[in-house]
């Protein structure tokens, strides 16, 4: 298969696939190495195609139903917290889209993490601690979170759930 036909069908399973899809997954759809995938990722997105790479995998967004409301909340908390903080986003209903940080140098980076389960939680907290270090670490624990919610009552009760654990900065 050409490089051409190999990215349209890469396009087609990450269209068709509800789940983020990890490159090794792809890699053996495509019957190519996780290399040529990142490959192929770089060049589609250089193309204008808009593929977020999450702890879980390679996805393309989705627009949330139009009932949903999207929400920024600013939070500080060392690592201790960080499953705390990410649980009762998610345990309230909450997705939580990405993580935000200030840095000195680069200014604002953005990372997707696009958690809305337990599970997503674990997996991400397993890769953590396998030495990686949160972005948050960058700004002594100050960063920022892009959520997801169903309505304006789960947002006030993420944040009221947040604020008494002492981690939502007002």
């Amino acid at each position: 298969m050409d490089a051409k036909n190999r990215r349209r069908l890469l396009l087609d399973l990450l269209t068709g696939s509800e789940r983020p899809l990890t490159g090794t997954a792809l890699a053996r759809d495509l019957r190519v190495s996780r290399q040529v995938v990142v490959g192929d990722i770089a060049i589609l997105r250089a193309a204008g195609i808009n593929i977020f790479a999450t702890p879980q995998g390679y996805m393309l967004p989705k627009a949330p139903a139009s009932s949903t409301i999207t929400a920024r909340v600013a939070c500080r908390h060392g690592r201790d917290n960080l499953a705390k903080e990410l649980e009762i986003i998610i345990d309230n209903g909450g997705r939580v889209v990405d993580v935000i940080v200030e840095h000195p140098i680069y200014g604002e980076i953005t990372a997707n993490l696009m958690l809305t389960s337990r599970r997503e939680l674990n997996d991400f907290l397993q890769k953590l601690a396998a030495g990686a270090e949160p972005l948050s670490t960058i700004t002594g624990g100050i960063h920022l979170h892009t959520v997801e919610v169903p309505s304006r009552e789960v947002l006030n009760r993420i944040e009221r759930e947040l604020k008494a654990a002492g981690i939502l900065v007002e």
